[in-house]
């Protein structure tokens, strides 16, 4: 990546002494290109919203370094580093309207007064909180205050535009009606933006590429389409997708024209040696165990195959959630048609070669993806 915007270098957060204390982020390596919109995605406690404050300056980087716009600011105060935030807490200036908290923002630019107006009107319109604009914080919602906090934010010029869970305190449909404006907004002028969220839907529907997190640590850095399809590791895997990925540990072995995939409950997955590519057939054979993953749109029911029994049948109104006991656990399969499955109902289900995910099962590092090596 040629001339990114922002680069972290080998970042450590420690809260404590370095080396001692709780370390929430750890060794973080990423870069963030011109015109991306990059989403922070993992649950609660995974460092994410660690690693957006030590940008923004509000958290000290306890090692490594921080550049944006090539400058190293890890040292500068969050007033030197130029750029703007829309924190998940709002923060907005009590004594002050809405329309002068959001136009706050371009106080100290050179733009002309009715320039200033222009845009807060531009960017309110497209927030739909034009009626609350001569009203005070503490008159309206926390949805009300978020959206303006958001529009604060958004209307600065910065080098970087930094959203901690924007979104948060809206109710869905108006979440999903503003994902697809804001991306608009973002891209049609060219901003760069961090969005920090636990929410998968929001981080597919608004982000270029999804930085995923856990335990401090940076999973997998790519774009939504490949986190989904090909997940660097075991946890990547589970954790994208909804409904997440079915996993079984198994067994690995082989005859002359088949390989073996043992699960539990004496389940056995049988397929010809060729249906596997051969590079994959050298990765996977030389292993006594691997994890085998499906996404529950793969799993398909067939006339005959592994035998399940259905625990549940859910119409989700477009389409039907099937979860049924398998392998000594429990698979998951999805259908875009209304299911007619009772519970406790025996089924056959196949799960195809070019729909597998491996993994090793000790380390989680992804093995292969159908027929393509991980």
């Amino acid at each position: 990546m040629s001339d990114p915007v922002l680069r972290l270098d080998h970042v450590d957060k420690f809260f404590g002494p370095v080396g001692k204390g709780v370390h929430a982020v750890k060794d973080i390596c990423m870069e963030v290109a011109r015109g991306d919109i990059v989403a922070l995605l993992g649950s609660s406690g995974c460092g994410k919203t660690s690693t957006l404050r030590m940008i923004a300056g509000f958290e000290a980087a306890s090692r490594g370094r921080i550049l944006i716009g090539g400058r190293e600011v890890q040292t500068l105060p969050p007033v030197k580093r130029n750029v703007a935030m829309a924190f998940e807490g709002y923060s907005l200036y009590p004594p002050l309207t809405v329309r002068e908290n959001i136009a706050f923002a371009l106080k100290s630019s050179s733009h002309g007064t009715a320039a200033v107006a222009d845009r807060v009107d531009e960017v309110v319109t497209m927030l739909e909180i034009g009626d609350i604009l001569d009203r005070y914080p503490a008159s309206i919602s926390g949805g009300q205050q978020q959206r303006a906090s958001l529009a604060r934010a958004l209307i600065r010029d910065a080098d970087l535009h930094l959203l901690d869970e924007p979104m948060g305190q809206l109710e869905p449909q108006l979440r999903t009606l503003l994902r697809g404006r804001i991306k608009h907004f973002i891209k049609e002028r060219g901003l760069t933006a961090i969005l920090v969220t636990h929410d998968q839907t929001e981080a597919n529907a608004l982000a270029d590429r999804i930085a995923v997190m856990e335990a401090g640590e940076l999973q997998q850095y790519a774009a939504p389409d490949r986190i989904k399809e090909r997940p660097a590791n075991l946890f990547t895997g589970t954790f994208v997708g909804e409904p997440p990925m079915n996993v079984f540990p198994a067994m690995v072995s082989q005859t002359e024209e088949s390989i073996h995939f043992d699960l539990r409950g004496g389940l056995d997955l049988v397929y010809r040696r060729d249906s596997f590519a051969p590079e994959i057939r050298d990765r996977v054979l030389n292993r006594r165990e691997v994890v085998v993953g499906v996404r529950p749109y793969s799993v398909r029911r067939t006339e005959k195959g592994a035998r399940a029994t259905v625990i549940a049948n859910q119409w989700l109104g477009d389409q039907s959630h099937i979860a049924a006991s398998f392998a000594d656990g429990m698979i998951v399969l999805v259908e875009h048609d209304r299911a007619d499955v009772a519970v406790g109902e025996e089924i056959d289900i196949a799960l195809h070669p070019e729909d597998l995910h491996l993994f090793d099962p000790d380390s989680g590092r992804a093995l292969s993806h159908g027929q393509e090596l991980a």
